[in-house]
C-alpha cells in the first residue's frame, strides 16, 4: 500500500510521544469536524436505503445532476479503471498518488504529465486524471481550460476524470455542472472539509450510464446507513459550511505568512493546507516529528505539506517549533 498522512498512532510508537500529545497536520483535513446530533438505533439496526434524501441533498449541495455515494472517494479512484478496456492514461503529476496506482494495477499504460505537458501528449490519451486543486501543489485549473481538455477527449471516447476533493472552498472552480457531459466524471471527497474523514463517504459525479456501470462494481449498501444520516446533515448544514469556509481559509493565510516569517514560504497551498518545497524536507519533518507534530512528507520531490492547526495552542506549538528549527539552522551556519 502507498504511503498516506494519517498515521499517527505509527509515529507515536515511533517517536515515544503519547497520541494525545500530538499535533498532526499530516493529512490536509479540516480539523473542526461537523458536529453530528445523535443517530437513532434503526439506522444501526437496519440496511441502509437510497431513498432517504442523501443523493438529493448531495446534488443540491454540488450543483450536479447525478451523484452515486460511495465509502470514500479512494473506493472509486481504484474501482473506476475497471470501466474502461486497457488504454493510456495521463495523470497530472505530481498528485496524490493512488490515481496513477489504480490505473496501472488495472492494466493500463500510464504516464504522468507535467502541466506544461498535456496539451503535446493529450491527443495520444484515452483517459486524463486530474486534481483539482491539486493535492500537495495546490495548482487551481480553470473550468474552461478543464472543458477544453475533456472536448479533445470525447472527440475519440476519452474521459476526463477530476478529483475535487478539496474544492469546497472554491465551487466556482469546480465542474459539478457540468459532470452530465459524456465522458466527464468528478470525484468529491465528503470527509476533508467536513473534517469526518472517519465516516468513509464520497460522491461520483457523471452521466447516469456511468454510474450505473459504477453501482454494479460498488456493489449494495456500500455507505452505512448512519454515515447516510451524518453525510445528509453536513450537505444541508449551510451555516455551518459558511463557517468552516470562512475559517480555513483564514487559517491557511495566517500558515503561509507563519512560514513565510521563518524563511519557509510555501510553493503552493489550498484553504485545507500549505505546501513546500525544500532540500531539507526530510530534516524538517524529522525535527518536527521529534517535538509531536506530524506533517506529510513527499520523498520523491523534498516536500512537506502543512495542515491546519485547530486552536491557539495549536498555533503556538507550531510556531516554537518553527522559532527553534529556524534557531538550529542559524547556529549551524551556511
Amino acid at each position: 500500500m502507498l504511503e498516506h498522512g494519517g498515521r499517527l498512532r505509527q509515529a507515536a510508537l515511533r517517536y515515544g510521544i503519547a497520541e494525545s500529545d500530538w499535533l498532526d497536520l499530516s493529512s490536509g483535513l479540516a480539523p473542526w469536524p461537523f458536529a453530528i446530533a445523535p443517530i437513532a438505533e434503526r439506522a444501526w439496526a437496519r440496511l441502509p436505503e437510497t431513498d432517504d434524501g442523501l443523493e438529493q441533498a448531495a446534488c443540491d449541495y454540488y450543483g450536479a445532476q447525478n451523484v452515486l455515494p460511495v465509502p470514500g472517494s479512494q473506493c472509486a479512484i481504484q474501482l473506476l479503471p475497471r470501466l474502461r478496456r486497457n488504454g493510456k492514461v495521463g495523470v497530472l503529476s505530481p498528485c496524490y498518488a493512488e490515481h496513477a496506482e489504480s490505473w496501472r494495477r488495472s492494466g493500463h499504460i500510464v504516464r504522468e504529465v507535467m502541466e506544461q505537458e498535456v496539451d503535446i501528449y493529450l491527443d495520444t490519451l484515452d483517459v486524463l486524471v486530474v486534481v483539482n486543486p491539486n493535492n500537495p501543489t495546490g495548482l487551481s485549473l480553470s473550468p474552461e481550460r478543464l472543458l477544453a481538455w475533456h472536448a479533445r477527449l470525447t472527440q475519440r471516447g476519452g474521459w476526463l476524470v477530476v478529483d475535487e476533493a478539496f474544492m469546497d472552498n472554491t465551487p466556482d472552480l469546480s465542474l459539478a455542472a457540468d459532470s452530465g457531459r459524456t465522458g466527464l466524471i468528478v470525484l468529491r471527497s465528503f470527509g476533508k472539509f467536513f473534517g469526518l474523514a472517519g465516516v468513509r463517504l464520497g460522491f461520483v459525479l457523471a452521466e447516469r450510464k456511468l454510474l450505473k456501470l459504477l453501482a454494479e462494481q460498488v456493489g449494495p449498501w456500500a455507505v452505512s446507513g448512519p454515515t447516510r444520516i451524518v453525510g445528509q446533515a453536513c450537505l444541508l448544514d449551510t451555516a455551518a459550511q459558511a463557517q468552516q469556509r470562512e475559517r480555513s481559509e483564514v487559517a491557511s493565510t495566517r500558515l503561509q505568512h507563519l512560514l513565510g516569517q521563518h524563511d519557509l514560504q510555501p510553493q503552493g497551498g489550498c484553504a485545507l493546507f500549505q505546501w513546500l518545497i525544500t532540500p531539507r524536507a526530510g530534516r524538517l519533518y524529522e525535527f518536527m516529528a521529534q517535538r509531536g507534530i506530524l506533517l506529510r512528507l513527499f520523498i520523491a520531490n523534498s516536500s512537506v505539506r502543512f495542515g491546519l492547526p485547530a486552536d491557539e495552542a495549536d498555533w503556538l506549538k507550531l510556531e516554537q517549533a518553527l522559532q527553534a528549527y529556524t534557531q538550529m539552522l542559524v547556529e549551524e551556519g551556511p
